[in-house]
Protein backbone atom coordinates (compact mmCIF):
# COMPACT_ATOMS: atom_id res chain seq x y z
CA UNK A 1 0.00 0.00 0.00
CA UNK A 2 2.06 2.72 -0.31
CA UNK A 3 -1.54 2.80 1.49
CA UNK A 4 -4.82 2.80 2.84
CA UNK A 5 -3.35 5.42 4.29
CA UNK A 6 -4.04 4.75 5.17
CA UNK A 7 -4.58 3.58 6.59
CA UNK A 8 -8.42 2.34 9.80
CA UNK A 9 -11.75 0.73 11.19
CA UNK A 10 -14.07 1.22 14.37
CA UNK A 11 -12.00 3.54 15.86
CA UNK A 12 -10.07 5.28 12.98
CA UNK A 13 -11.14 6.11 9.16
CA UNK A 14 -8.60 6.62 6.53
CA UNK A 15 -11.35 9.50 5.11
CA UNK A 16 -13.95 11.40 7.80
CA UNK A 17 -16.32 13.50 5.38
CA UNK A 18 -16.74 17.40 5.79
CA UNK A 19 -20.25 17.37 4.06
CA UNK A 20 -23.34 16.02 5.89
CA UNK A 21 -25.59 13.76 3.89
CA UNK A 22 -29.33 12.76 4.31
CA UNK A 23 -30.24 9.11 4.49
CA UNK A 24 -32.87 7.34 1.99
CA UNK A 25 -32.66 6.29 -1.68
CA UNK A 26 -33.96 8.54 -3.67
CA UNK A 27 -33.75 5.48 -6.66
CA UNK A 28 -36.64 3.78 -5.75
CA UNK A 29 -36.64 0.14 -4.92
CA UNK A 30 -35.57 -0.98 -1.11
CA UNK A 31 -31.89 0.02 -1.09
CA UNK A 32 -29.84 -0.72 2.00
CA UNK A 33 -28.56 2.13 3.03
CA UNK A 34 -24.87 2.06 4.89
CA UNK A 35 -23.34 4.86 6.47
CA UNK A 36 -20.01 6.46 6.69
CA UNK A 37 -17.80 8.73 7.52
CA UNK A 38 -15.11 8.24 4.45
CA UNK A 39 -15.15 11.81 2.14
CA UNK A 40 -14.47 11.48 -1.64
CA UNK A 41 -13.03 14.69 -2.96
CA UNK A 42 -11.79 15.80 -5.98
CA UNK A 43 -8.95 18.18 -5.99
CA UNK A 44 -6.31 20.19 -8.10
CA UNK A 45 -3.87 17.72 -6.24
CA UNK A 46 -6.26 14.60 -6.68
CA UNK A 47 -8.36 14.96 -9.09
CA UNK A 48 -9.16 10.89 -9.80
CA UNK A 49 -9.27 9.66 -6.32
CA UNK A 50 -11.32 6.64 -7.30
CA UNK A 51 -9.39 5.24 -9.98
CA UNK A 52 -7.78 1.90 -9.52
CA UNK A 53 -3.95 3.42 -10.59
CA UNK A 54 -4.69 6.63 -7.70
CA UNK A 55 -7.07 5.24 -4.77
CA UNK A 56 -5.03 4.40 -1.70
CA UNK A 57 -7.25 4.31 1.07
CA UNK A 58 -9.38 2.14 2.94
CA UNK A 59 -12.55 4.15 1.73
CA UNK A 60 -11.63 4.33 -1.82
CA UNK A 61 -10.77 0.44 -2.06
CA UNK A 62 -14.39 0.25 -0.44
CA UNK A 63 -16.14 1.40 -2.97
CA UNK A 64 -14.00 0.21 -5.90
CA UNK A 65 -14.15 -3.72 -4.57
CA UNK A 66 -18.09 -3.15 -5.19
CA UNK A 67 -17.55 -2.45 -8.61
CA UNK A 68 -14.18 -3.68 -9.92
CA UNK A 69 -13.49 -6.75 -10.32
CA UNK A 70 -10.33 -8.68 -9.62
CA UNK A 71 -8.65 -12.12 -10.38
CA UNK A 72 -8.56 -13.44 -7.02
CA UNK A 73 -10.57 -12.26 -4.03
CA UNK A 74 -10.03 -12.99 0.00
CA UNK A 75 -12.62 -15.79 1.12
CA UNK A 76 -15.71 -14.81 3.56
CA UNK A 77 -13.59 -15.68 6.76
CA UNK A 78 -10.12 -15.10 5.44
CA UNK A 79 -7.72 -17.76 4.55
CA UNK A 80 -5.82 -17.31 1.36
CA UNK A 81 -6.90 -16.12 -2.13
CA UNK A 82 -9.22 -17.79 -4.27
CA UNK A 83 -10.28 -17.18 -7.77
CA UNK A 84 -12.65 -14.52 -8.34
CA UNK A 85 -12.45 -13.37 -12.06
CA UNK A 86 -10.81 -16.31 -12.77
CA UNK A 87 -11.66 -19.95 -12.57
CA UNK A 88 -8.18 -20.75 -11.31
CA UNK A 89 -4.84 -19.18 -10.98
CA UNK A 90 -1.71 -21.28 -9.70
CA UNK A 91 2.22 -20.61 -9.43
CA UNK A 92 3.74 -22.70 -12.27
CA UNK A 93 7.25 -22.75 -10.75
CA UNK A 94 8.68 -24.13 -7.33
CA UNK A 95 10.40 -20.46 -6.99
CA UNK A 96 7.24 -18.35 -6.78
CA UNK A 97 8.40 -16.22 -10.13
CA UNK A 98 5.11 -17.09 -12.57
CA UNK A 99 1.54 -16.56 -12.01
CA UNK A 100 -0.98 -17.87 -14.24
CA UNK A 101 -4.81 -17.18 -13.59
CA UNK A 102 -7.21 -18.65 -16.63
CA UNK A 103 -10.55 -16.18 -16.77
CA UNK A 104 -14.32 -17.48 -16.11
CA UNK A 105 -15.94 -18.10 -19.42
CA UNK A 106 -18.44 -15.51 -20.47
CA UNK A 107 -17.38 -12.76 -17.95
CA UNK A 108 -18.31 -9.04 -19.47
CA UNK A 109 -18.05 -5.68 -17.90
CA UNK A 110 -21.20 -4.10 -17.00
CA UNK A 111 -22.49 -2.84 -20.18
CA UNK A 112 -21.65 -6.65 -21.63
CA UNK A 113 -18.61 -5.86 -23.43
CA UNK A 114 -16.12 -8.80 -23.14
CA UNK A 115 -13.24 -9.40 -20.77
CA UNK A 116 -10.26 -10.87 -21.97
CA UNK A 117 -6.68 -11.43 -21.22
CA UNK A 118 -5.39 -8.30 -22.46
CA UNK A 119 -7.83 -6.07 -20.76
CA UNK A 120 -6.44 -7.54 -17.22
CA UNK A 121 -2.61 -7.22 -18.72
CA UNK A 122 -3.90 -3.19 -19.75
CA UNK A 123 -5.38 -3.08 -16.10
CA UNK A 124 -2.61 -3.44 -14.02
CA UNK A 125 -0.05 -2.06 -16.28
CA UNK A 126 -1.32 1.36 -16.44
CA UNK A 127 -0.72 1.17 -12.90
CA UNK A 128 2.43 0.32 -13.39
CA UNK A 129 2.55 2.94 -15.98
CA UNK A 130 0.80 5.64 -14.30
CA UNK A 131 3.21 5.16 -11.40
CA UNK A 132 1.62 7.63 -9.12
CA UNK A 133 3.35 8.72 -6.21
CA UNK A 134 0.75 8.37 -3.42
CA UNK A 135 -0.95 5.50 -5.07
CA UNK A 136 -0.91 1.49 -4.54
CA UNK A 137 1.72 1.29 -7.56
CA UNK A 138 3.83 -0.42 -4.89
CA UNK A 139 1.88 -3.44 -4.75
CA UNK A 140 3.12 -4.40 -8.35
CA UNK A 141 6.24 -3.20 -8.16
CA UNK A 142 7.94 -6.88 -9.06
CA UNK A 143 5.49 -7.68 -11.90
CA UNK A 144 8.66 -8.07 -14.72
CA UNK A 145 6.25 -8.69 -17.50
CA UNK A 146 2.55 -9.76 -18.29
CA UNK A 147 1.94 -12.41 -20.82
CA UNK A 148 -1.26 -12.88 -22.48
CA UNK A 149 -2.08 -16.31 -23.72
CA UNK A 150 -4.70 -17.61 -26.29
CA UNK A 151 -8.57 -16.32 -25.18
CA UNK A 152 -8.45 -17.04 -21.35
CA UNK A 153 -5.02 -16.88 -19.85
CA UNK A 154 -2.97 -14.53 -18.43
CA UNK A 155 0.58 -15.38 -16.73
CA UNK A 156 2.76 -12.79 -14.37
CA UNK A 157 6.37 -13.30 -14.32
CA UNK A 158 7.64 -11.65 -10.96
CA UNK A 159 11.34 -10.13 -10.94
CA UNK A 160 11.40 -11.72 -7.54
CA UNK A 161 10.01 -14.61 -5.81
CA UNK A 162 6.54 -13.35 -3.96
CA UNK A 163 4.51 -15.72 -2.49
CA UNK A 164 1.69 -13.28 -1.48
CA UNK A 165 1.75 -12.31 -5.17
CA UNK A 166 -1.81 -14.23 -5.12
CA UNK A 167 -3.06 -11.35 -2.27
CA UNK A 168 -2.08 -8.45 -4.27
CA UNK A 169 -4.00 -9.74 -7.03
CA UNK A 170 -7.17 -9.60 -4.79
CA UNK A 171 -6.53 -5.78 -3.99
CA UNK A 172 -8.38 -3.36 -6.44
CA UNK A 173 -5.31 -1.77 -8.29
CA UNK A 174 -5.77 -5.03 -9.64
CA UNK A 175 -8.98 -4.69 -10.40
CA UNK A 176 -10.03 -5.11 -14.27
CA UNK A 177 -10.76 -1.69 -15.97
CA UNK A 178 -12.08 -0.88 -19.71
CA UNK A 179 -9.56 0.44 -22.15
CA UNK A 180 -12.11 2.98 -23.30
CA UNK A 181 -12.82 4.26 -19.95
CA UNK A 182 -9.28 4.45 -18.43
CA UNK A 183 -6.79 5.95 -20.55
CA UNK A 184 -3.04 4.13 -20.58
CA UNK A 185 -0.70 6.94 -19.07
CA UNK A 186 -3.44 9.00 -16.81
CA UNK A 187 -5.92 8.76 -14.47
CA UNK A 188 -9.82 8.53 -14.88
CA UNK A 189 -10.26 11.90 -13.52
CA UNK A 190 -13.61 12.74 -11.47
CA UNK A 191 -15.88 9.93 -9.58
CA UNK A 192 -17.22 6.98 -11.76
CA UNK A 193 -16.07 3.75 -11.70
CA UNK A 194 -17.11 1.27 -14.15
CA UNK A 195 -15.72 -2.38 -13.97
CA UNK A 196 -17.47 -6.03 -14.16
CA UNK A 197 -18.36 -6.45 -10.26
CA UNK A 198 -21.01 -7.16 -8.45
CA UNK A 199 -21.97 -3.66 -8.83
CA UNK A 200 -22.77 -0.58 -10.97
CA UNK A 201 -22.32 2.65 -8.89
CA UNK A 202 -23.45 6.19 -9.45
CA UNK A 203 -22.04 8.97 -7.17
CA UNK A 204 -23.99 11.87 -6.42
CA UNK A 205 -21.71 14.86 -6.35
CA UNK A 206 -21.96 18.70 -5.09
CA UNK A 207 -19.61 20.47 -5.65
CA UNK A 208 -16.29 18.64 -5.88
CA UNK A 209 -17.74 16.08 -3.22
CA UNK A 210 -19.15 12.91 -3.19
CA UNK A 211 -22.01 12.74 -1.28
CA UNK A 212 -23.96 9.38 -1.77
CA UNK A 213 -22.89 6.20 -4.26
CA UNK A 214 -26.01 4.05 -5.32
CA UNK A 215 -24.71 0.48 -6.25
CA UNK A 216 -27.15 -1.45 -8.42
CA UNK A 217 -26.74 -4.99 -8.37
CA UNK A 218 -25.13 -6.22 -11.72
CA UNK A 219 -27.04 -8.74 -13.57
CA UNK A 220 -24.23 -9.71 -15.58
CA UNK A 221 -21.70 -10.20 -12.91
CA UNK A 222 -19.95 -13.44 -13.00
CA UNK A 223 -17.67 -14.26 -10.00
CA UNK A 224 -17.06 -16.02 -6.85
CA UNK A 225 -19.46 -13.73 -4.78
CA UNK A 226 -23.03 -14.04 -4.02
CA UNK A 227 -25.14 -11.00 -3.86
CA UNK A 228 -27.26 -11.29 -1.29
CA UNK A 229 -29.51 -7.82 -2.18
CA UNK A 230 -30.37 -5.73 -5.59
CA UNK A 231 -29.12 -2.37 -4.28
CA UNK A 232 -26.58 -1.05 -1.46
CA UNK A 233 -26.77 3.33 -0.96
CA UNK A 234 -23.38 4.55 0.89
CA UNK A 235 -24.29 7.93 2.26
CA UNK A 236 -21.77 9.93 3.46
CA UNK A 237 -21.90 11.67 6.88
CA UNK A 238 -19.81 14.63 8.58
CA UNK A 239 -18.88 12.77 11.34
CA UNK A 240 -19.78 9.85 13.69
CA UNK A 241 -22.33 11.74 15.19
CA UNK A 242 -24.70 12.86 12.27
CA UNK A 243 -24.34 9.07 11.26
CA UNK A 244 -25.16 8.08 14.78
CA UNK A 245 -28.32 10.07 14.59
CA UNK A 246 -29.63 8.53 11.15
CA UNK A 247 -29.29 5.05 12.61
CA UNK A 248 -31.76 6.22 15.20
CA UNK A 249 -33.59 7.92 13.20
CA UNK A 250 -33.45 5.01 11.09
CA UNK A 251 -32.41 6.42 8.48
CA UNK A 252 -29.89 4.25 7.63
CA UNK A 253 -29.56 0.55 7.93
CA UNK A 254 -26.05 0.06 9.20
CA UNK A 255 -22.84 2.66 9.98
CA UNK A 256 -19.57 1.12 10.22
CA UNK A 257 -16.16 3.78 9.51
CA UNK A 258 -15.83 5.34 11.30
CA UNK A 259 -17.72 4.44 15.05
CA UNK A 260 -16.23 6.89 17.49
CA UNK A 261 -14.50 5.14 20.84
CA UNK A 262 -17.83 6.50 22.88
CA UNK A 263 -20.17 4.80 20.66
CA UNK A 264 -19.57 1.87 20.53
CA UNK A 265 -18.77 1.83 24.46
CA UNK A 266 -22.37 2.97 24.67
CA UNK A 267 -24.04 0.46 23.00
CA UNK A 268 -21.39 -1.98 24.58
CA UNK A 269 -22.87 -1.05 27.95
CA UNK A 270 -26.61 -0.23 27.31
CA UNK A 271 -27.55 -1.43 23.56
CA UNK A 272 -30.42 0.77 21.90
CA UNK A 273 -33.71 -1.29 21.11
CA UNK A 274 -34.01 -2.27 17.59
CA UNK A 275 -30.09 -2.18 17.13
CA UNK A 276 -27.18 -4.46 17.59
CA UNK A 277 -23.54 -3.72 17.78
CA UNK A 278 -20.94 -6.63 16.19
CA UNK A 279 -17.77 -6.74 16.80
CA UNK A 280 -15.55 -8.01 13.82
CA UNK A 281 -11.64 -9.24 14.07
CA UNK A 282 -9.75 -5.85 13.53
CA UNK A 283 -6.05 -5.46 12.02
CA UNK A 284 -5.72 -1.90 11.86
CA UNK A 285 -3.13 -0.19 13.54
CA UNK A 286 -2.17 3.42 14.75
CA UNK A 287 1.85 4.58 15.27
CA UNK A 288 3.77 7.83 15.35
CA UNK A 289 6.50 7.64 12.66
CA UNK A 290 9.60 9.46 12.35
CA UNK A 291 11.33 11.70 9.58
CA UNK A 292 14.60 10.41 10.14
CA UNK A 293 16.28 13.53 8.93
CA UNK A 294 15.05 15.93 11.12
CA UNK A 295 17.32 17.62 13.62
CA UNK A 296 14.88 16.88 16.30
CA UNK A 297 14.74 12.88 15.67
CA UNK A 298 17.50 12.16 13.67
CA UNK A 299 19.37 10.50 16.75
CA UNK A 300 17.64 6.94 17.20
CA UNK A 301 18.24 7.81 20.84
CA UNK A 302 16.01 10.12 20.29
CA UNK A 303 13.17 7.75 19.22
CA UNK A 304 14.09 5.02 21.80
CA UNK A 305 13.35 7.24 24.58
CA UNK A 306 10.11 7.86 23.20
CA UNK A 307 9.38 4.30 22.62
CA UNK A 308 10.76 3.64 26.87
CA UNK A 309 8.39 6.59 28.01
CA UNK A 310 4.82 6.04 26.11
CA UNK A 311 1.97 4.30 27.89
CA UNK A 312 0.74 2.59 25.26
CA UNK A 313 -1.97 1.04 27.58
CA UNK A 314 -3.34 4.59 29.10
CA UNK A 315 -3.82 5.78 25.73
CA UNK A 316 -5.69 2.73 24.40
CA UNK A 317 -7.95 2.45 27.84
CA UNK A 318 -8.18 6.33 28.48
CA UNK A 319 -8.81 7.38 24.59
CA UNK A 320 -10.75 4.35 23.42
CA UNK A 321 -11.96 2.59 26.10
CA UNK A 322 -12.75 -1.03 25.11
CA UNK A 323 -12.11 -0.50 21.11
CA UNK A 324 -8.31 -0.66 21.36
CA UNK A 325 -5.00 -2.70 22.71
CA UNK A 326 -2.16 -1.07 23.14
CA UNK A 327 0.48 -2.26 20.43
CA UNK A 328 4.15 -3.30 20.59
CA UNK A 329 4.79 -4.52 16.95
CA UNK A 330 4.09 -2.84 13.87
CA UNK A 331 2.87 -6.48 13.26
CA UNK A 332 -0.80 -6.80 14.95
CA UNK A 333 -1.91 -9.57 17.22
CA UNK A 334 -3.64 -11.83 14.98
CA UNK A 335 -1.40 -12.07 11.93
CA UNK A 336 1.09 -15.37 11.53
CA UNK A 337 4.84 -13.79 13.23
CA UNK A 338 3.67 -11.08 15.59
CA UNK A 339 5.95 -10.27 18.61
CA UNK A 340 5.92 -7.96 20.93
CA UNK A 341 9.10 -6.81 19.92
CA UNK A 342 8.65 -3.03 21.72
CA UNK A 343 7.30 -4.70 24.76
CA UNK A 344 10.67 -7.30 24.86
CA UNK A 345 12.92 -4.32 24.39
CA UNK A 346 11.73 -1.52 26.55
CA UNK A 347 9.49 -3.01 29.20
CA UNK A 348 7.04 -0.82 31.15
CA UNK A 349 7.52 2.80 30.95
CA UNK A 350 10.63 4.45 32.08
CA UNK A 351 11.81 7.44 32.93
CA UNK A 352 15.21 6.68 34.37
CA UNK A 353 16.03 4.57 31.94
CA UNK A 354 14.90 6.96 28.64
CA UNK A 355 16.79 9.63 30.30
CA UNK A 356 20.17 7.17 30.61
CA UNK A 357 19.36 6.79 27.06
CA UNK A 358 19.51 9.91 25.72
CA UNK A 359 22.27 10.89 28.46
CA UNK A 360 24.48 8.05 26.59
CA UNK A 361 23.95 9.71 23.57
CA UNK A 362 25.15 12.77 24.58
CA UNK A 363 21.72 14.90 23.50
CA UNK A 364 20.79 17.36 25.21
CA UNK A 365 17.40 17.83 27.22
CA UNK A 366 14.46 18.93 26.84
CA UNK A 367 14.19 17.37 23.51
CA UNK A 368 11.92 19.75 21.67
CA UNK A 369 9.53 19.16 18.79
CA UNK A 370 5.82 19.03 17.37
CA UNK A 371 3.57 15.97 17.40
CA UNK A 372 1.41 16.54 14.11
CA UNK A 373 -1.95 14.58 13.70
CA UNK A 374 -4.68 15.24 10.97
CA UNK A 375 -7.96 16.40 12.03
CA UNK A 376 -10.10 15.41 10.13
CA UNK A 377 -9.11 11.12 8.69
CA UNK A 378 -9.03 9.10 11.80
CA UNK A 379 -11.78 9.84 13.79
CA UNK A 380 -13.01 12.04 16.20
CA UNK A 381 -10.81 10.80 19.32
CA UNK A 382 -7.35 11.88 17.71
CA UNK A 383 -7.03 15.00 18.60
CA UNK A 384 -7.47 13.87 22.41
CA UNK A 385 -4.93 10.81 21.80
CA UNK A 386 -2.22 13.56 20.55
CA UNK A 387 -2.95 15.43 23.51
CA UNK A 388 -2.32 12.80 26.45
CA UNK A 389 0.77 11.37 24.20
CA UNK A 390 2.05 15.22 24.35
CA UNK A 391 1.44 15.31 28.14
CA UNK A 392 3.30 12.05 28.98
CA UNK A 393 6.33 13.15 27.03
CA UNK A 394 6.19 16.43 28.78
CA UNK A 395 5.51 14.93 32.27
CA UNK A 396 9.04 13.07 31.97
CA UNK A 397 10.68 16.82 31.14
CA UNK A 398 13.21 14.74 28.97
CA UNK A 399 10.98 16.44 26.26
CA UNK A 400 8.93 19.50 25.11
CA UNK A 401 6.32 18.93 22.78
CA UNK A 402 3.72 21.08 21.28
CA UNK A 403 0.69 19.69 19.32
CA UNK A 404 -0.44 20.21 16.08
CA UNK A 405 -3.96 19.40 13.96
CA UNK A 406 -3.99 20.16 10.26
CA UNK A 407 -6.64 18.78 7.51
CA UNK A 408 -5.50 15.94 5.70
CA UNK A 409 -5.95 17.60 2.54
CA UNK A 410 -2.90 19.51 3.68
CA UNK A 411 -1.45 17.42 6.28
CA UNK A 412 -0.66 14.30 3.68
CA UNK A 413 1.41 16.13 1.56
CA UNK A 414 3.21 18.14 4.22
CA UNK A 415 4.21 14.60 5.50
CA UNK A 416 5.34 13.27 2.40
CA UNK A 417 7.50 16.21 1.62
CA UNK A 418 8.86 16.22 4.74
CA UNK A 419 7.50 18.78 6.78
CA UNK A 420 7.01 16.74 10.22
CA UNK A 421 9.59 15.42 12.48
CA UNK A 422 6.94 13.42 14.06
CA UNK A 423 3.25 12.61 12.75
CA UNK A 424 0.66 10.08 13.63
CA UNK A 425 -0.81 7.65 10.96
CA UNK A 426 -3.04 4.95 10.98
CA UNK A 427 -2.36 1.53 8.58
CA UNK A 428 -5.35 -1.02 7.27
CA UNK A 429 -3.74 -3.94 5.70
CA UNK A 430 -4.51 -4.21 1.87
CA UNK A 431 -4.19 -7.97 2.94
CA UNK A 432 -4.16 -9.97 6.10
CA UNK A 433 -0.29 -10.99 5.89
CA UNK A 434 3.29 -9.80 7.90
CA UNK A 435 4.74 -8.52 4.88
CA UNK A 436 1.81 -5.84 4.69
CA UNK A 437 2.74 -4.33 7.36
CA UNK A 438 6.86 -4.29 6.87
CA UNK A 439 7.28 -3.78 3.13
CA UNK A 440 5.28 -0.81 3.11
CA UNK A 441 7.41 0.88 5.45
CA UNK A 442 10.82 -0.68 5.04
CA UNK A 443 11.06 -1.19 1.15
CA UNK A 444 12.88 1.58 -0.96
CA UNK A 445 9.50 3.30 -2.19
CA UNK A 446 7.79 3.17 0.97
CA UNK A 447 4.08 4.36 1.88
CA UNK A 448 5.79 6.96 4.11
CA UNK A 449 8.33 8.55 1.66
CA UNK A 450 10.68 7.90 4.59
CA UNK A 451 14.39 8.25 3.97
CA UNK A 452 14.97 5.71 6.96
CA UNK A 453 16.98 2.94 5.34
CA UNK A 454 17.83 -0.54 6.34
CA UNK A 455 19.69 -2.91 3.95
CA UNK A 456 19.13 -6.33 5.88
CA UNK A 457 15.22 -5.19 5.65
CA UNK A 458 15.74 -4.36 2.29
CA UNK A 459 18.01 -6.76 0.96
CA UNK A 460 17.82 -10.10 2.92
CA UNK A 461 14.82 -10.54 5.03
CA UNK A 462 11.88 -9.02 2.66
CA UNK A 463 12.91 -11.22 -0.10
CA UNK A 464 13.65 -13.81 2.07
CA UNK A 465 10.58 -13.93 3.71
CA UNK A 466 8.72 -13.63 0.56
CA UNK A 467 10.54 -16.76 -0.82
CA UNK A 468 7.91 -18.79 1.70
CA UNK A 469 4.84 -20.03 0.53
CA UNK A 470 3.72 -21.39 4.04
CA UNK A 471 3.61 -18.00 5.05
CA UNK A 472 4.16 -19.93 9.12
CA UNK A 473 7.89 -20.71 7.34
CA UNK A 474 8.23 -17.39 7.34
CA UNK A 475 8.22 -16.16 10.90
CA UNK A 476 11.96 -16.06 11.69
CA UNK A 477 12.01 -13.26 8.81
CA UNK A 478 9.35 -11.48 10.55
CA UNK A 479 10.65 -11.77 13.91
CA UNK A 480 13.86 -10.21 13.07
CA UNK A 481 12.35 -7.43 11.03
CA UNK A 482 9.84 -6.24 13.87
CA UNK A 483 12.66 -6.53 15.71
CA UNK A 484 15.12 -3.75 13.66
CA UNK A 485 11.80 -1.50 14.14
CA UNK A 486 12.06 -1.81 17.80
CA UNK A 487 15.87 -0.90 18.05
CA UNK A 488 15.97 1.76 15.27
CA UNK A 489 11.86 2.59 15.51
CA UNK A 490 11.51 4.91 12.64
CA UNK A 491 7.81 3.56 13.51
CA UNK A 492 6.49 3.51 16.96
CA UNK A 493 3.20 1.34 17.30
CA UNK A 494 0.68 2.61 20.03
CA UNK A 495 -2.20 0.71 19.12
CA UNK A 496 -4.41 -1.81 17.54
CA UNK A 497 -8.36 -1.07 16.66
CA UNK A 498 -11.35 -3.50 17.00
CA UNK A 499 -14.06 -3.20 14.60
CA UNK A 500 -17.36 -2.67 15.84
CA UNK A 501 -21.11 -2.47 13.23
CA UNK A 502 -24.21 -0.77 14.42
CA UNK A 503 -27.18 -1.91 12.38
CA UNK A 504 -30.77 -1.98 13.27
CA UNK A 505 -32.50 -5.20 13.76
CA UNK A 506 -33.58 -7.48 10.20
CA UNK A 507 -30.44 -6.50 8.00
CA UNK A 508 -28.44 -9.89 7.73
CA UNK A 509 -25.04 -10.53 6.74
CA UNK A 510 -23.82 -7.91 9.23
CA UNK A 511 -21.15 -9.86 10.57
CA UNK A 512 -19.97 -10.90 6.81
CA UNK A 513 -19.93 -7.03 5.82
CA UNK A 514 -16.81 -6.24 7.29
CA UNK A 515 -13.60 -8.27 7.27
CA UNK A 516 -10.91 -8.37 9.38
CA UNK A 517 -8.84 -5.44 6.84
CA UNK A 518 -11.46 -2.97 7.09
CA UNK A 519 -13.23 -3.35 3.53
CA UNK A 520 -16.89 -3.55 2.92
CA UNK A 521 -18.16 -6.59 1.15
CA UNK A 522 -21.58 -5.08 0.72
CA UNK A 523 -22.90 -8.13 -1.30
CA UNK A 524 -22.73 -9.75 2.38
CA UNK A 525 -26.35 -7.94 3.39
CA UNK A 526 -29.51 -8.45 2.96
CA UNK A 527 -33.46 -8.11 4.89
CA UNK A 528 -34.87 -10.95 6.76
CA UNK A 529 -34.96 -11.64 10.54
CA UNK A 530 -32.15 -11.25 12.79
Amino acid sequence: MNRKTLVLPAVVGLLAPVLAACGGSDDGGDAIVVGTTDQFIASADNPAPLDPAIGYEAGVWNVLRQTVQTLTHIPRGGGEPVPEAAESCAFTDTENESYRCTLRDGLTFADGTPVTPEDVKYSIQRVIDIKDESGPVGLLANIDTIETKGENQVVFHLSTPDATFPYKLATPPAGIVQKDKYPAKSAREGFQVDGSGPYTMKPEVEGDQVVKVVFTRNPKYKGDLKVSNEKVELDLFPDAAAMGKALDEKKIDMMTRTMSPEQAQQMLVKPKEGQKLTEMPGLAISYLAFNTEDPAVKDKAVRQAMAQVIDRGSIASKVYGSTAEPLYSLIPSGITSHTNSFYNKYGEPSVETAAGILDKAGISTPVKFTLHYTTDHYGPATKTEFEALAKQLNATELFEVDVEGTPWAKYRPAQKKGEYAVYGMGWFPDFPDADNYTAPFLDENNFLNSPYKSATAQDTLIPQSRREADRSAATPAFEKLQDIVANDVPILPVWQGKQYVASLDGLTGVEWAVNSSADLQLWELGRGES
